[in-house]
């Protein structure tokens, strides 16, 4: 009777496009997920589980503790993602104009240039490179004045690097910028000389006014490669100097590590300098912050590529520092200044809309949060939406396939191929969500969440409830 009653439930709450699933239409857990968990030493009563099919014709196949608001770690960014895809179309791409305040003459601009950073988050160093090389072609050599960086499109909010984890040199602890440069990280390129016995290292972008070793001395032959990064004792608290202590193994052979560098509001002027010198230009003032006049019309813009191209990024790879981006983009958009607080209310607004009343705190909209938080249900009911959007290409090729690509490249269970989906980690968080293909040709939506301090540990229950998803027949 139950049953029946909650199918009725169920659709007429398909037709409104909401649902919400009452205390008792919990579980059954699969028992190998439920092995999982008690291998991981995790109760289940830290797990959030929705596995329903993407039309929402049909009962949940599995709800767990659905309805109970849980920390989703960085699949929040398939909120961040599907919103701005659905707002601001998958065609969508950020200008950065180019200004000077005077006419090139005889090679020299004897004047200011002005970059006006609009939010991109793909200006990487090829990027930068041609936009240089753009200037140039300008008819300039000499920039007799400085070169102005516009950043006041994102307002500026303080942020503290370590204060997430300690580790303000990883790339994903860089905050959002109006002009954010190859994701404010340098990236170093290390490849050993054995007959000079050193390895090489290359810097991209070039950093003007920072000491950067050219090499660092191969460790002693024969040893292995292991913890290759430990092993060069790399310093990056100097804002104007890296420094290695230690050695570089030759059995790692060539091998890349991006580094987020101290004064990260400084690192914009220092690539912009790097590069203009680089290719010849020559500028006899300096690189500084401040705004484009009133009434100056630009000499140029570059554009990026389209949003469809950064959400591939985001979420194959999980890219925080970009989902900000995107983020305060849709506050930019709608308000003319991104502000967090902008862009949360910009998409409080949307899920409203979209998904209903149900429970959404999304902080800095990338997961890298303490205090984000949704339900299973809620996801599970976003991403029924978007399966049924014109959007939902999009944002479908944006995820990592199981055993394939991005963050689950890994995986080896038998969703592998079939399965698209978003991971989500941090110490005490573990996720996924997304899409998975049934061998019966049902697609199912599919949400599964842990917080717990061993959430980590719980990741092979939710692979799991992946393959239990994907083997229904």
């Amino acid at each position: 009777m139950l049953h029946f009653l909650f199918a009725r439930r169920w659709a007429w709450a398909a037709l409104l496009g909401v649902f919400c699933l009452p205390a008792w239409a919990n579980g059954p857990l699969p028992p190998a997920a439920l092995a999982a968990l008690q291998r991981a030493k995790v109760p289940p009563e830290a797990l959030s589980v929705l596995v329903v099919e993407a039309e929402g014709r049909q009962l949940p196949r599995l709800a767990w503790r659905a309805d109970v608001p849980s920390n989703p770690a960085s699949v929040m960014k398939l909120v961040t993602t599907y919103a701005a895809l659905d707002l601001l179309g998958p065609a969508f791409t950020w200008d950065t104009p180019v200004y000077l305040d005077a006419a090139p003459q005889g090679g020299s601009l004897r004047g200011n240039v002005y970059i006006q950073g609009r939010g991109d988050p793909k200006l990487v160093v090829e990027r930068l490179w041609l936009l240089m090389r753009r200037l140039r072609a300008q008819g300039i050599e000499t920039i007799a004045g400085d070169i102005v960086l516009d950043r006041s499109a994102f307002a500026a909010v303080p942020h503290d690097a370590a204060l997430f984890d300690g580790e303000p040199w990883r790339p994903y602890n860089v905050a959002p910028d109006a002009l954010l440069l190859n994701y404010n990280a340098v990236a170093m390129g290390f490849v050993p000389d054995v007959a000079a016995g050193v390895a090489r290292v290359h810097y991209e972008p070039p950093l003007a006014h920072v000491e950067l070793p050219s090499t660092v001395p191969l460790a002693a032959a024969g040893a292995a490669c292991g913890d290759w990064r430990a092993g060069l004792r790399a310093g990056f608290s100097d804002p104007v100097r890296v420094a290695f202590e230690g050695v570089y193994p030759a059995a790692c052979g060539e091998r890349q590590w991006s580094v987020a560098l101290a004064d990260p509001r400084g690192f914009a002027a220092r690539a912009v300098e790097g590069m203009w010198r680089e290719l010849g230009g020559r500028l006899t003032g300096r690189v500084r912050d401040g705004t484009v006049p009133p009434g100056l019309q630009p000499a140029f813009s570059a554009s990026s590529p389209a949003l469809a191209e950064a959400v591939r990024d985001i979420n194959k790879y999980s890219n925080n520092v970009m989902t900000q981006q995107v983020f305060l983009t849709l506050a930019l958009q709608q308000g003319g200044v991104g502000s967090f607080e902008s862009a949360r209310a910009v998409l409080a607004q949307w899920w409203r809309q979209r998904v209903g009343a149900d429970v959404l705190v999304a902080d800095n909209g990338a997961g890298l949060s303490r205090e984000a938080r949704l339900t299973a249900q809620g996801l599970a009911r976003m991403l029924q939406r978007a399966w049924a959007s014109p959007v939902m290409p999009e944002l479908l090729a944006s995820l990592p396939i199981a055993g394939v690509d991005g963050t689950l490249r890994r995986s080896q269970g038998r969703a592998a191929g079939a399965a698209h989906l978003k991971t989500g980690t941090l110490r005490d968080v573990a996720a996924m969500a997304g899409y998975v293909h049934a061998a019966s040709g049902r697609r199912y939506v599919l949400v599964a969440i842990v917080n717990h301090p061993n959430a980590p540990a719980a990741r092979p229950a939710i692979e799991a409830l992946v393959d239990w998803a994907a083997a229904d027949r």
